[in-house]
Order: C-alpha cells, then sequence, then structure tokens
C-alpha cells in the first residue's frame, strides 16, 4: 500500500513540475494557500532528459530522498502502452467522467478553473504522439498556456489515501489475530486433520486429480429465458468428469469484467478432475468482447445497468438448459445433480454468485452511497452506483438450486448492503485480497463478511493479493489491456493454487456432503498451507464491533 501512495505522490509531483511548450504553456504554477512559486519547463525538461537541477527546481528537490528524486525523473519520461482510441473511449465513460472531474480539482488551468476538460484534451493528444503517453507528454499537451496545481488539495487528497491505508492495514492485522486466535483454540494439529480427510498430502488439494473430463461448449439463447432483458447469446463450457457412477454436483463460475469463460480455465480443470462437474458461462455485455468494443468506440459502457440483472439470468438459463440436456442428451444421460449446485464468481462475478445465493438489491443503500461517489477512493463504486439506472424493484435473483457460494473479490458494500447480503442462509466464502484497490478489502469484503447471517461463512484474506492474482496467466496478461506485473501483484501462481485447494475444500464438505473435508476449513489447516509472498488467513467470527473498534484505535 505503500508503493501505491508513493506512485500516487510521484504522479502528482511530476504534474506539479512540468508545462507545455507546444500548447504555449510555459510554466506550472504550484500555489498553497496565498503562496504560488513557478517552475519553467526548460527546466524541467532538463531534468527529465538530462538530470539538470535548476535554482527553482531544487527547491523542490530538497524534499524528496535521492532515491525518489530518481523514481520521479524516471516517471517523467515512462511511456503507458495505450493507444489514443482507448484513451478517449474511456474518459468518455461515466466512469471516466468521474476520475477527469477528480483529477480536476488538483490540476487547474492558468485561469485557475478545474482543469477536466483539459486533462481529458491533453491525455488523449499525450497519446497520439510518436513517443506515446508519458507525464512529460501529457502536459505539453495541456491546452492553456499556464497549469496549477493545488498543493492544498493535494496535502488533503494525500492525507485521506493515507487515512485509508492505516484504516486497511488495522483491518488487515484485525482479521489476522482473529484467525490466529481460532488456530490456537483448534486442538486438532494439522496433520491428524488432512489424515482423517483421507488426503495423502496436502499439496493434493491444489494438484490436479484423477478423473478425466471431457469439455462440451454449448450456446444459449435469450428466447429460452422469460425475461424483459434484450435478446441475448452467449456460449457456456461444460467440463463433464469420466468414470463417476453417481450424478456429480455442479459447479458454476462467473468471471469479471472483461474476461471470459477461459479466464478461470484452470480452477475448471482442477475441480472437474477431481469429481466436479462445471459449467463455465460467457457474460455478454460484460466480458472481454465488450471492453474490446469499448475501446474501438462501438460502446460507451464498460457495463450497462442491466448487466446487474442479466448475469445471475444468464446462470439460471444455464441451468434450466442443463436440466433439459441431463434427461435428453446421450452424452449426459442424467449424469448432473442439479439438486446440488455450487457457484464461484470474482469481482462482477462474485456479484452474481451473491446475487444467486440469497442477497438482494438495495437501492435505498445504493443512493446513499452514490451520492458522493466522486470523493470516493472506492473504485468499485463506479460500477456499483450504476445500477441506479436501474427501475427500483423487488429483484428475485436467487436460484433455489445453489447450495453453496464462493465470492472472490466480490463488489457488495453498496449494491446488496448489510440488508441484502443478510438474507444469504447457505454457505458462503468471501475471498479478499489486502492489496485490492479495485475492490478494496476493507469496504467490500472485510465489512460485508460482518453483514452476513449464515451460519457457515468463512472470510479468507490473502494479505499481499492483488484484484488480479486469481487470474489465469493469459488473463492477466490483459488480452485487452496488458496489465504490469507490479499490478497483478506477487506469485499469482500461489494465489491460484490457494484457490483450487479452498474452493475443492469447500464444495467436497457442502456439495459432496464429505464431513471429513469440514476440519480443512479452519484456521489451524489454512495456516499450515500460508507461504510467503501471500499470508493465508481464514476466520469465521470478524464482528463488525471489533472491525469499528480497531479503526476507532490510534
Amino acid at each position: 500500500m505503500r508503493k501505491v501512495l508513493l506512485n500516487i505522490s510521484l504522479w502528482v509531483l511530476s504534474a506539479t513540475l512540468a508545462a507545455t511548450p507546444a500548447a504555449g504553456a510555459e510554466r506550472i504554477y504550484a500555489s498553497y494557500a496565498a503562496l504560488e512559486r513557478a517552475i519553467s519547463v526548460a527546466a524541467l525538461e532538463a531534468y527529465a532528459k538530462q538530470g539538470k537541477i535548476d535554482e527553482d527546481l531544487a527547491v523542490y528537490l530538497q524534499y524528496i530522498p535521492p532515491e525518489q528524486q530518481a523514481q520521479l525523473q524516471e516517471a517523467l519520461l515512462v511511456r503507458a502502452d495505450i493507444s489514443p482510441v482507448t484513451v478517449s473511449q474511456f474518459l468518455y465513460t461515466p466512469q471516466g467522467e468521474i476520475v477527469l472531474e477528480r483529477l480536476g480539482q488538483v490540476i487547474q488551468t492558468g485561469s485557475r478553473q478545474p482543469g477536466r476538460y483539459a486533462i481529458r484534451a491533453a491525455l488523449i493528444l499525450a497519446a497520439s504522439e510518436p513517443e506515446g503517453l508519458t507525464l512529460l507528454n501529457f502536459l505539453r499537451k495541456f491546452p492553456t498556456h499556464g497549469i496549477r496545481v493545488d498543493l492544498a488539495r493535494v496535502q488533503l487528497l494525500a492525507a485521506e489515501l493515507q487515512q485509508i491505508i492505516n484504516q486497511t492495514n488495522k483491518a488487515i492485522a484485525l482479521v489476522e489475530q482473529t484467525a490466529s486466535a481460532e488456530a490456537s483454540s483448534q486442538l486438532a494439529s494439522a496433520h491428524t486433520t488432512v489424515s482423517k480427510s483421507g488426503i495423502a498430502s496436502v499439496s493434493d488439494l491444489w494438484r490436479q486429480g484423477t478423473f478425466s473430463w471431457k469439455t462440451i461448449s454449448i450456446q444459449l439463447s435469450d428466447s429460452e429465458r422469460t425475461s424483459s432483458i434484450d435478446i441475448r447469446q452467449f456460449p457456456a463450457d461444460i467440463y463433464l468428469p469420466a468414470g463417476y457412477s453417481q450424478p456429480l454436483p455442479l459447479i458454476v463460475i462467473s468471471h469479471g469484467l472483461g474476461s471470459d469463460r477461459s479466464t478461470f480455465k484452470y480452477l475448471a480443470e482442477h475441480l472437474a478432475s477431481h469429481g466436479f462437474a462445471v459449467a463455465v458461462p460467457q457474460h455478454p455485455g460484460s466480458d472481454a468482447k465488450q471492453l474490446q468494443a469499448l475501446i474501438n468506440g462501438l460502446t460507451s459502457q464498460a457495463a450497462e445497468a442491466r448487466e446487474f440483472l442479466a448475469r445471475p439470468l444468464d446462470v439460471k438459463l444455464l441451468l434450466n438448459r442443463l436440466a433439459v440436456l441431463n434427461q435428453s442428451d446421450p452424452i449426459f444421460n442424467g449424469r448432473l445433480n442439479l439438486k446440488q449446485v455450487g457457484v464461484i464468481g470474482q469481482s462482477f462475478g462474485g456479484y452474481t454468485s451473491l446475487a444467486l445465493a440469497g442477497a438482494n438489491l438495495d437501492f435505498q443503500q445504493l443512493q446513499a452511497d452514490c451520492t458522493n461517489v466522486s470523493s470516493s477512493w472506492n473504485m468499485s463504486l463506479l460500477l456499483q452506483c450504476s445500477a441506479l439506472k436501474l427501475p427500483p424493484a423487488e429483484y428475485n435473483l436467487q436460484d433455489e438450486r445453489i447450495k453453496a457460494a464462493i465470492a472472490i473479490n466480490p463488489i457488495a458494500s453498496s449494491v446488496f448492503g448489510p440488508k441484502g447480503l443478510s438474507q444469504i442462509k447457505i454457505p458462503i466464502m468471501f475471498i479478499a485480497s489486502g492489496a485490492d484497490t479495485i475492490a478494496p478489502a476493507l469496504p467490500e469484503q472485510i465489512k460485508p463478511f460482518t453483514w452476513l447471517t449464515a451460519i457457515n461463512k468463512y472470510l479468507v484474506l490473502i494479505k499481499n493479493g492483488t484484484h488480479f492474482s486469481f487470474l489465469s496467466e493469459t488473463d492477466a496478461g490483459g488480452s485487452v489491456w496488458p496489465l504490469p506485473s507490479q499490478v497483478v501483484g506477487p506469485n499469482p501462481a500461489l494465489a491460484r493454487r490457494y484457490l483450487n485447494a479452498l474452493s475443492l475444500v469447500f464444495f467436497k464438505t457442502y456439495l459432496f456432503g464429505k464431513s471429513e473435508y469440514r476440519p480443512l476449513l479452519q484456521a489451524s489447516f489454512v495456516k499450515t498451507i500460508s507461504q510467503a509472498p501471500l499470508p493465508l488467513s481464514l476466520t469465521q467470527n470478524l464482528t463488525l464491533s471489533q472491525i469499528e473498534k480497531i479503526l476507532r484505535s490510534r
């Protein structure tokens, strides 16, 4: 989290120390209350390209440690490989408008007007340059004679961010302490627990099982669905294990925004190899194709509000179709147990899982939380608040066939709120990543976990994990937008092993009804599989009062 703060600080300071000769801007004006100081373009450019420091620049650099000065110099020239069309399309989305509004409060025009429109123009023009989008190019293309940076507001935003980081660190420490206390009270050793489960080795939990499987692709159509949603067609992959005499429990995997049905192929194959049938739909309107359409200028939305309804309905449609195939298609031949269905989803797919599990949309909560969304650091609210475009109604998105659910990095705090999440009664697991900047752990998983009233509920925390830790290697590489390794986070292969193990144990317990696996869903066992650099914790007993108390402490 400190690295995130440093990177943001460097970006803001870079904006403070640059100007745009091509557009006529000759100086950057950094103001704080009645004080103002200007830095020349020539001085900044000489520093960025040659390391030369003039008298004006030296005044600022004396407050920056030498190692961070080097990072600042590098940051001015680092290229972001992103096309001007992509930049433009994002900045004209509702989410992009909110980002621009916030940036415009800090970076202003020479006449002291909010800089949102100038920032958008500069970003698009800079991305069109042969050397690409760099901070220096952005500032060169800023379309006013001068650029003003409000240092008081920068300081305020930095203080807000630091407070969020401190609160997140406290909450993470609380989860770890609670998990440690639970582990100490669980007397059975990890070795005894594993032996009783019938597993030869702990590593068997994340290794491929003994079943072979076949993958069957099917196409689904809106004509099979009773709904007011527009015509909707989408594919789904079914992983069907071979050589199993009894009907198989089914697990549905729901991908996140901008992903597709291949994102969690590794997980589908893992579960199939251990005797589960797995169904993986691709959600049109919020998948990789939708994101590509946004980039190509074919749509102005990363996802429309109707996706909050359409995604759970996709899964309902899929289950209905499989029920027919299970009786009529010789490939299936009654091999699916559609009374024992689990669902697992990540990010927007996490929302989908929770809706199917019984969480209700809470428009009153959403309206209250979205009043000042432009001032929030919770990026997931940009998506959650779009649900306000739906007609407020009592939407029943639950599917009674779902008997257990896992939500990975879910967005849940406002779209469901305490009232909506309290409606879930089936076994539920939240998986949170401590370094998630898209769906932050504290507001989106740690607090919402305490709103759950289900008897069997679990909160898993991966301390240094990110929003992208669980994506497949090819998906994290970014088929639409490449993701740098720093964004993906450390050792995603380890995160995927964790997910393989946790999902296997959870669904063996609650879909297959194998009680011998239940002890593996304890803090003491999870502690034994935890590894650096992604420490792993599990708790079942965290309360809201504990969180509130720790956040009030100094």
